[in-house]
């Protein structure tokens, strides 16, 4: 019988028999993994494990690095990204990226969160005011910057830039977000906003986050994905994961005998 939340949620990545190289070097090591669509799935590990490089594989960001490659097949949405003749730009239309350290434009809050729909050919400021403010409530920001929207965006605090990066990212209506450490640089209370915020996107977005926090992981995400040495020992629920570990491995990271 088949799962009623696996019906719910069918896989909208599926990655098979990954190997990723920076040059001679390997960094990931036969992964395969299916992320289900609207859920928050978060990668887990030591530094140096493989789980950016890994994230950055699902939307190409590796290919701006002289001398990476990669071996297996990552299908999004039912189409091999690595084919020829994938647009690239496109792709990443589909694909937002939240770094882990807020990197707004020198630009007014407004422009920061109309680049993308502009590039991507929205021109009337009808259309664009519409974006913008639909933009910001998603990402938790409207009330704060309503008034100000003219405003620098580097004027914002840290946790806001942050939420003001993840409001340009849904500004281009993706299907999936990546999000690469997205509150090791913030306050405690600005985590627990970006926390807050994955959850209310949970559902409409497909959210892969890597994370350091154990805790934020088991907090925020529906399944986990355990890296080591550019392996993924383990992937699963994330209640079963942090659990009942079914690898020495996983339960040697998360009851903190290292990492």
């Amino acid at each position: 019988m088949v799962d009623e939340e696996d019906a719910r949620h069918d896989a909208i990545v599926r990655v098979k028999n990954l190997d990723f190289f920076y040059g001679t070097v390997q960094a990931l090591f036969d992964v395969t993994m299916d992320i289900r669509q609207g859920l928050v799935t978060a990668l887990i590990g030591p530094s140096g494990c493989g789980k950016s490089t890994f994230l950055r594989v699902l939307n190409r960001m590796n290919d701006i690095i002289d001398g990476t490659r990669l071996e297996g097949t990552v299908v999004i949405e039912g189409r091999d990204i690595y084919a020829d003749h994938v647009d690239v730009v496109a792709l990443r239309k589909k694909i937002g990226m939240v770094f882990q350290k807020p990197n707004p434009f020198p630009k007014s809050i407004f422009d920061n969160v109309a680049f993308g729909p502009r590039i991507h050919g929205r021109q009337s400021r009808a259309e664009l005011q519409d974006t913008v403010e639909r933009s910001l409530v998603n990402a938790g920001l409207w009330d704060e910057v309503k008034d100000r929207l003219e405003q620098n965006a580097v004027a914002l605090s840290g946790g806001q830039q942050q939420r003001l990066c993840i409001a340009r990212a849904l500004a281009v209506d993706p299907d999936i977000l990546l999000m690469d450490e997205p509150a090791s640089a913030l306050d405690p209370r600005s985590t627990t906003r970006i926390e807050d915020l994955i959850d209310a996107l949970r559902g409409e977005y497909t959210i892969i986050i890597v994370t350091h926090n154990m805790q934020q992981a088991a907090r925020v995400s529906d399944e986990t994905g355990f890296f080591y040495e550019g392996n993924l020992v383990e992937f699963g629920k994330t209640t079963d994961l942090f659990t009942h570990p079914g690898k020495k491995e996983t339960e040697d990271y998360i009851t903190g005998r290292f990492g």
